[in-house]
């Protein structure tokens, strides 16, 4: 069930958390906040397989975590229009079904703006193709908790 930011609050109970989702058409990188939802985390960077296996490990991680709701990263083009990436997300929202909440976060540049910051820091190319999606899932959460505590 997708939900607005407003939402996000009625779900908080300083015991669970949020898991940040960078979708990719290969990998799937993954954040977690802390339980007081200040400080997002990068996890890992998964590997797609299909729908049904990446909805499972979804569901693993969400029991896991005790995560209250999903902030997955919409790829909106430069434009503000859907493409390609918006639908392989939607996909995702589709078959987790109407009973976990997602919030959809604009992540127009994320990647590039975490591509910048490991470039800045000299990493190398091999290291940044390893970290870069959890990172970027990070960037999105931290966004989603910054917006959550000053608005």
């Amino acid at each position: 069930m997708i939900i607005q930011i407003s939402d996000l609050t009625a779900v908080k109970n300083n015991k669970n958390r949020l898991l940040s989702l960078d979708i990719g058409e290969k990998t799937i990188g993954l954040a977690l906040s802390d339980a007081m939802w200040m400080i997002a985390t990068p996890q890992e960077t998964i590997k797609r397989k299909s729908i049904k296996k990446d909805v499972d490990v979804l569901l693993n991680l969400k029991n896991q975590y005790n995560v209250s709701a999903f902030i997955m990263g919409y790829p909106l083009h430069m434009n503000g229009t859907e493409g390609l990436s918006c639908a392989r997300v939607m996909q995702l929202v589709e078959a987790l079904g109407d009973e976990f909440p997602v919030l959809l976060w604009d992540e127009r540049l994320s990647t590039s703006a975490v591509e910048r910051t490991l470039i800045a820091a000299d990493t190398s190319r091999k290291k940044r193709k390893q970290v870069v999606d959890k990172l970027a899932a990070s960037y999105i959460l931290q966004g989603v908790l910054d917006r959550l505590r000053y608005s």
